[in-house]
């Protein structure tokens, strides 16, 4: 089986996914947010007919559809959020919403979501306890109505991702963080990488190798829960790697950059896992990476202004939905092309052999050096230093 997934049609001509940041307003004020986030609506976000004007583009790029995933800011400070998830539902669209956690991610805003056909919620959780967590969000009680909401959508059936931004404040929290999603059941738990855009700040930061850590502690976890990463790329290559050596009784100390921080991540992972028996589904397919996407490539994020944006993390814009239509953003503009032409990358992505799995993050590689084909800066592989990747290679759709 393949463990690197690419849909069965062109990115270069249809995305995977496409981000609507319907709005900035959130009454969180979280450490990381790329948004920077307020009170208040901004004066000139895309209207309710900006709004459909947009979801219409978003069903011209054609089928199978997009995901459509309505982002924020916090969507639920949108009065007509609901109308706007009714209308892309209708639409044929397959819609998931991200709310916040505040109070009005509540049971009477869920039921009227799945009433409207959104079919999946994303919430963003960091850290085991209320401790972490509202002190990463910068509100008291962001954990509790987080997790209620959580709970709620398990009930009523939505399908729930959940999203853990990992930093230097939550990075050794990960394996009760692994308790506590196994405990309540998620469709995916997709662990983000920080990019010091917005709040984000170099500094909260974790190590380059300490990057490789993670992403092997999420290979060992991935047993036992779905699991996905946002602007982590490289986990699709450490999943190709570890898959290898696993198949061949290969110890990965000898062969992956491991520190104590792994070997911490590890421990941890076991105290949890002891007593608990694997997931029903096979061992290769849950260890098999997400979608091959990234930015500007399967990836297109609108801003509340109506900005085309390769990813919400890479803020260069390649036009204005409202002047020039999104497939043709999409497909023709020179930003999107560049992002699209692996063999442009610069530094050792540029000399890496996973580039065409991987690609780095352009998102962190823009934000640390303004160049958005630059390397990734948070990747401590060296390229052509696993001795087995024709082996692997082979393993990509």
């Amino acid at each position: 089986m393949k463990l690197i997934r690419r849909p069965a049609y062109d990115l270069s001509q249809r995305p995977f996914m496409v981000i609507w940041e319907t709005t900035q307003a959130c009454d969180l004020a979280c450490k990381h947010c790329r948004a920077e986030s307020q009170p208040s609506h901004h004066p000139n976000m895309l209207s309710f007919e900006d709004g459909k004007m947009l979801i219409d583009q978003v069903v011209d790029l054609g089928k199978p559809h997009p995901l459509f995933i309505l982002t924020g800011g916090d969507p639920f400070k949108r009065e007509d959020i609901f109308d706007l998830a009714a209308y892309a539902s209708e639409q044929g669209l397959p819609v998931a919403l991200s709310p916040s956690g505040t109070p009005l991610l509540n049971p009477e805003n869920l039921i009227k979501l799945k009433n409207v056909g959104t079919k999946a919620i994303s919430l963003s959780l960091d850290g085991s306890t209320p401790l972490i967590h509202d002190a990463f969000r910068g509100v008291e009680g962001s954990y509790d109505w987080t997790v209620n909401g959580w709970k709620t959508a398990n009930q009523m059936g939505l399908k729930v991702q959940l999203n853990t931004t990992v930093t230097r404040y939550n990075l050794f929290d990960l394996p009760d963080m692994f308790a506590l999603v196994h405990q309540l059941g998620v469709m995916t738990w997709s662990i983000f990488f920080l990019v010091p855009t917005g709040r984000g700040l170099v500094e909260d930061e974790i190590k380059s190798d300490d990057y490789e850590a993670v992403l092997n502690f999420i290979y060992d976890a991935s047993k036992y829960v779905r699991l996905k990463t946002t602007e982590g790329h490289h986990y699709k290559r450490v999943v190709l790697q570890r898959s290898y050596l696993d198949r061949n009784h290969l110890n990965p100390d000898d062969y992956m950059n491991l520190n104590g921080t792994y070997t911490r991540l590890r421990e941890g992972l076991e105290s949890h896992i002891q007593n608990l028996a694997p997931s029903t589904e096979s061992h290769e397919n849950m260890r098999r990476a997400p979608m091959h996407v990234n930015a500007g490539d399967g990836f297109v994020f609108i801003s509340l202004l109506g900005e085309v944006f390769p990813s919400g993390y890479l803020p260069v814009s390649a036009g204005n939905v409202k002047n020039r239509p999104l497939k043709d953003i999409y497909q023709h503009s020179d930003l999107f092309l560049a992002l699209r032409n692996k063999d442009a990358l610069k530094g050792r992505c540029g000399k890496c052999e996973y580039r065409f799995v991987c690609g780095g993050s352009r998102s962190r590689a823009f934000a640390m050096t303004g160049d958005y084909l630059a390397e990734e800066p948070f990747c401590s592989y060296e390229p052509g230093s696993f001795p087995f990747e024709e082996a692997l290679l082979e393993r990509v759709d």
